[in-house]
């Protein structure tokens, strides 16, 4: 081996970059994090943090900023940009092909039902009721067919089960949400996840976890804070001076809840009202809620308190709500965002008092981020609009479909955003070629305003498909067991706004950039604070975490760890 003498600067200087990359989970063996705190932010696009930066306080994302590394040009890569896709993708670090969490909802053929991503009817919830139907505002929630959830649908392992799996049996796993699919794809199958239920006013979990409540559950729900919302006000936080959208606090393109309005101020109504949970997990009351419930588990489950690395996930889902009730360029939206920097902020307080933040490992992204409504963009002079998928079959096409193959409306069994399943039975009666009226009804598809593809399966099985950047996205989203016969990718600023019934102002599931986009920002002892703009995956926040912590990768991931975020030995 040559001296080091002998070797270039440019060389040596390529040899200690790697060495600083390479080595830090080696020489810092006893050092590693008390705790992983994963913060997702459900419908946080990527640019909303610069864009409302006048509401940050200094301890909420400003800390995050200053001093950690800001990953400012994140995307999802695969095309259906959904919560549970999203969710999943952060924790397995691989793609809804692989981890098989393609949509929210998918279509069983084997059931003839739709299918709720984490619903299992093994595992029925302890000690409370599921979905209230009549009040349910989700669509895909409504769509479940039991009131059981497990993680057993998700086919890849997470990045909280491979630290269970290395630091085992010890350490300790927990995921928190008021949504169960944002709880539960976090928590993986070896932690525990635990989600606000709408129709029983408490946070509730699943057999699959607990037989049983913990005590310290029931002591949190006998503080009542989820009561003491009522007949209560969601008022500014801020001076009105200080909003952008200030004077648009009544845009018509949101949706008016009876009850609840599009106008501050917002009345959560009374404790027994009909909607009161829902009205609070549509307003910063939910993220406040999530994050005090994840304060007493931090506490009362001794999370961080001993050299093995605990983890915890907490995704906070009122942006999501408050964007698909008002729009992301709301008068909500941009006050959420300032309560939402203070819940952080509360958060990351917390753990400092009780774990420490230089033991802590932070991880805050987003599960995808959020279109705007065609009426906002047509003030800008952008075109685009909405698509109405109940109203295809009277199109032209579809109706010359019925001299070939008879009543084409009978030919698609079920939509479900972002997929067609057609009805293979009714083509094997008519003995059809299932390839031929597959392409034909892409084609037609294709042909409509504000349809951009609409890519057959069996040309993704073949590989018969001009490769582009939605293509990768459409395949990357692929599973043949799920996955229906035709993927349709709406426009740009097109999507479907009707929620079985309720018109929302913004619903995301695209493979474009404002759906994709999303922040990471990692924060951690020794990570040098810095802002990186090239571009950087979703795949690659577990595998970076795995690379942090010394564990393995999950099962199928297909990211690589950011050199960025790892730790730097220190002389």
């Amino acid at each position: 081996m040559m001296p080091s003498s002998s070797l270039s600067p440019s060389v040596l200087k390529l040899v200690s970059i790697c060495l600083g990359f390479a080595i830090p989970s080696v020489l810092n063996a006893q050092e590693k994090p008390r705790l992983v705190l994963q913060i997702t932010v459900d419908q946080l696009r990527g640019d909303l943090i610069d864009r409302y930066s006048a509401h940050l306080g200094d301890g909420g994302f400003r800390y995050l900023l200053e001093n950690g590394v800001n990953f400012t040009n994140t995307h999802h890569r695969h095309a259906n940009t959904e919560t549970i896709v999203g969710h999943t993708t952060l924790a397995t670090g691989t793609d809804p092909a692989i981890h098989g969490m393609v949509a929210n909802l998918w279509f069983d053929r084997k059931t003839g039902a739709p299918f709720y991503n984490v619903q299992d009817p093994d595992y029925p919830l302890v000690g409370a009721s599921g979905i209230d139907a009549d009040n349910e505002i989700d669509p895909t929630q409504r769509a479940a067919t039991t009131d059981g959830r497990s993680p057993r649908n998700i086919i890849s392992s997470t990045i909280s089960d491979e630290i269970a799996l290395h630091f085992g049996p010890t350490p300790k796993v927990f995921g928190v949400s008021v949504k169960d699919r944002g709880a539960i794809a976090m928590a993986g199958h070896a932690g525990k996840a635990y989600w606000f239920s709408k129709s029983e006013g408490r946070f509730v979990t699943s057999t699959f976890y607990n037989d049983a409540y913990p005590s310290w559950i029931g002591e949190w729900d006998a503080k009542g804070l989820v009561a003491s919302y009522a007949n209560r006000d969601w008022t500014l936080l801020g001076d009105a001076s200080d909003y952008a959208f200030a004077d648009r606090d009544d845009q018509p393109w949101e949706t008016a809840l009876p009850g609840f309005g599009r106008t501050f101020p917002h009345n959560w109504g009374p404790a027994d009202g009909s909607y009161f949970t829902t009205f609070l997990t549509l307003s910063p009351a939910g993220d406040e809620i999530t994050v005090d419930f994840a304060k007493a588990l931090l506490d009362a489950e001794q999370l961080g308190q001993d050299a093995v690395t605990d983890y915890l996930s907490v995704s906070l889902s009122s942006t999501d709500y408050v964007g698909h009730i008002f729009g992301p360029s709301s008068l909500e939206a941009e006050d959420n965002f300032a309560h939402l920097d203070r819940q952080i902020a509360g958060l990351l307080q917390y753990v400092d008092s009780v774990v420490g933040l230089e033991h802590t490992l932070i991880v805050l992204s987003a599960d995808h981020g959020a279109p705007e409504h065609p009426d906002y963009l047509a003030t800008l002079g952008i075109e685009a609009g909405l698509f109405d998928f109940e109203r295809v079959d009277t199109e032209p096409g579809f109706v010359r479909l019925q001299m070939d193959f008879g009543e084409s409306k009978e030919l698609v069994q079920n939509f479900s955003n972002p997929y067609v399943y057609l009805n293979k039975d009714l083509i094997s009666e008519r003995d059809l070629d299932p390839l031929v009226v597959e392409r034909a009804v892409s084609d037609e598809l294709q042909k409509l305003p504000g349809i951009a593809y609409a890519v057959s399966s069996s040309d993704l099985r073949k590989g018969a498909f001009a490769k582009t950047k939605i293509s990768d996205a459409v395949l990357a989203n692929f599973n043949p067991d799920r996955s229906g016969d035709i993927y349709v990718v709406f426009e740009p600023h097109w999507f479907v706004a009707d929620f079985d019934g309720l018109h929302v102002a913004s619903a995301h599931g695209s493979p474009w950039t404002y759906d994709t986009h999303v922040p990471l920002i990692i924060s951690g002892k020794n990570i040098a604070a810095k802002t990186v703009v090239r571009r950087v995956e979703t795949v690659d926040v577990a595998p970076t975490i795995a690379a942090i912590l010394g564990t393995k990768p999950p099962s199928g991931a297909v990211g690589a760890p950011l050199p960025e975020a790892m730790p730097r030995i220190k002389d």
